[in-house]
This record gives C-alpha cells, structure tokens and sequence, in this order.
C-alpha cells in the first residue's frame, strides 16, 4: 500500500510539472498526461509520433467528473457504465473543459471512468483527467504487457510507473461505444 501511494505522489508531482508518464491502466500499459494541459498533450502527440487529428482516450475517476468535460452525458449514462463486463470507452459529443488537441473535429471526446486502482486515486488526487493513449508507436501493436513497450518509447516518457511492470497477463484495449446525440450507442471497437 506505501508503495502505491508514494507512486501516486510521485505521479501527480510529474503531472503538475507538464510531464509525461507511462503508467498501468485497467486495460493496457498507457502514456498519459494532464488531460487539461494543452503542452503536455503535444509531447504525447510527438512521443507517439501520432497524427493530431486522431484523438486520444480521458481517463476520468467518476461520472460528476465527467459531467465537467461532457456538455450532455445522458441521464441513464450511470445504469450503462455499470452494465459492462469490461472495460468500455464512451464517445460523447460536446466536448468541452478540454484542450482541442483531445476533442474529435465533431466535437467528440473519448472518455472511460477508470476502474483501476492506481488511475483512479491519482485521478483523484490530481484533481483532473488523464490522457490515456496505449505505450506504443503509432500503428505499431498496443504492448499486452510491461515488457512488451518498446525501449524507444520508455526512453520518451518522464517518469515510468514502479507498479505492476512484472505482471504477465495480457491486457487488451477497451471496449469503444458512442453515444449518438439521439441517445442510440453504436460498438466502435469490441
């Protein structure tokens, strides 16, 4: 428990300086950042060597957070998070309290309510989202696993994690539904 959270302490102080970490998630190893700080949200762009116009999932601790950065989250949106068997990522439309770079040219933004321990008390903690984008090159396989993340990428990043990095199972990107602003929700990735 000491170990967890003097690596929230030590997160939160890279976060609150513009840093880049590269974090455990509750689906895959992610690079992350203060989702509100328009510069940090650029160096994961240039790290990733990823196209802007290709945005990049919030991670946030809870729906009145997500309530800040979504100008319309339906009123059943509570009983549909809770209806999942995974991890699941919701596109909503109406952005908003976010940087450009993080919303969709709709005006979209993908955001998931973190389960993971470790996200969501740094969450918390910070007081604001994170980005979350998987520790990989763009186009190249989102790594399973710590040991799986390329060097290339380790090497970019301003502060790693020590939690988790030993752990074996493979992970998998999140379940993407988006809710259309006529409240039907359409499966982007399974």
């Amino acid at each position: 428990m000491e170990n967890l959270l003097n690596e929230i302490e030590q997160a939160e102080d890279e976060l609150l300086l513009g840093n880049i970490i590269l974090y455990p998630t509750d689906t895959v190893w992610g690079i992350g950042c203060d989702a509100e700080n328009a510069e940090a949200v650029k160096k994961i762009y240039r790290i990733k060597e990823r196209e802007e116009s290709k945005s990049m999932i919030v991670l946030v601790a809870d729906v009145e957070m997500l309530r800040h950065y979504v100008a319309d989250v339906p009123a059943d949106f509570e009983r549909l998070a809770a209806q999942q068997q995974r991890p699941t990522t919701f596109v909503f439309s109406g952005a908003k309290n976010l940087p450009e770079e993080l919303i969709a040219s709709d005006g979209s933004v993908a955001i998931r309510i973190s389960q993971d321990d470790f996200c969501h008390r740094l969450i918390l903690q910070l007081g604001r989202p994170l980005v979350s984008t998987s520790a990989n090159i763009s186009g190249e396989p989102a790594p399973a696993v710590f040991s799986d993340i390329s060097e290339e990428i380790k090497n970019r990043v301003d502060y790693i994690v020590r939690l988790r990095q030993d752990e074996t199972t493979a992970a998998r990107p999140s379940r993407i539904i988006k809710i259309e602003s006529n409240g039907e929700q359409r499966v982007l990735r399974e």
